[in-house]
């Protein structure tokens, strides 16, 4: 995985960075491997969209598998979202920001799904990787490092990135500009399902504790990070916006460091931590695909609804 962490990364850290030069790479990546002849085939796009601020390009890679929705099975469809608001801060600042970690592992993550798809080696369930790519985001204000900005909405972004075939979604995304966990390298968070912070899930962690070799780390979320953005509250940043599109579970996987780092800030991002994420994401899938690993207690999330209703009013945009 770390290898395609380094290949991606190069490709990204440069003001020509887009959507289609990464499209082109994963479909070399596929190439280069091999394609079994039967059943459903890969599939990369490209999408740009525009915003008040500029535009950017959206990379979405479907990744069939054998029991997959797009072969006509039944097994569950994994959505692994890059979370950012860009790759570059040109001109304001000159390489690839912190930010941009939770696009490098997803798209390092999709490599490494191609690679192993034209070898030969396909997962169950299908999974649907999406994220986007914009060397030249602005910057705003955050307290207590300054945050990356978008050039367009989150709203664009869910609405460019999340599927209804998705059964479950994780978030990755630079949480590092926060003094909530001290602790570098990466951490999940509970689960969120229709406007529910439920517990941990314990199949999730036991993933994580396989791919770190050592004890999970817990982000802590709040109500306020659970609800859309532009509501006027605080949000620990866009790692949990995905939780507002969709009733599918969704959990956050954070790039976390010990200090307080903006996500504009360069010279960051750090490798092996993003080969972490993308190997939890890898194996996530693996696992969530053949039913052995769930997001959350349905009977459980059920007997919450009986006991004290919806709350699914938390994900409705304040406008």
């Amino acid at each position: 995985m770390l290898k395609h962490v380094l290949d991606v990364l190069d490709l990204l850290d440069r003001p020509q960075a887009s959507g289609e030069l990464l499209a082109g790479h994963l479909r070399s990546v596929l190439d280069a491997a091999g394609s079994p002849a039967e059943g459903p085939k890969p599939e990369i796009t490209v999408t740009r969209i525009e915003g008040e601020q500029g535009g950017t390009d959206f990379v979405k890679v479907t990744v069939p598998g054998t029991r997959g929705k797009t072969a006509g099975g039944e097994a569950p469809t994994l959505g692994i979202l890059g979370r950012l608001g860009g790759v570059g801060a040109r001109p304001e600042r000159i390489g690839l920001v912190s930010d941009a970690d939770g696009a490098v592992a997803a798209l390092a993550a999709a490599a490494k799904l191609l690679d192993m798809y034209g070898r030969g080696d396909r997962l169950e369930g299908d999974v649907i990787l999406s994220t986007h790519v914009c060397p030249d985001a602005p910057t705003r204000p955050h307290d207590p490092v300054p945050f990356m900005d978008s050039p367009i909405s989150v709203l664009d972004c869910n609405r460019a990135e999340i599927s209804p075939q998705m059964d479950a979604v994780v978030s990755i995304d630079t949480t590092k500009g926060n003094r909530l966990l001290n602790h570098r390298g990466v951490a999940l968070s509970p689960t969120v399902k229709q406007g529910w912070i439920l517990r941990p899930s314990d199949d999730l962690l036991g993933v994580l504790e396989t791919v770190t070799g050592e004890r999970a780390h817990v982000l802590p979320i709040t109500t306020q990070d659970i609800t859309p953005y532009g509501n006027g509250v605080h949000h620990i940043n866009s790692i949990m916006q995905p939780c507002v599109a969709t009733d599918a579970p969704v959990v956050g996987l954070a790039l976390v460091t010990e200090t307080a780092v903006a996500g504009c800030a360069t010279g960051a991002s750090h490798e092996t931590d993003i080969a972490a994420a993308a190997r939890f994401s890898l194996e996530a899938a693996k696992d969530f695909g053949r039913g052995v690993a769930r997001f959350h207690d349905q009977e459980e999330f059920e007997r919450l609804i009986e006991l004290y209703g919806p709350m699914t009013r938390l994900q409705a945009s304040a406008a």
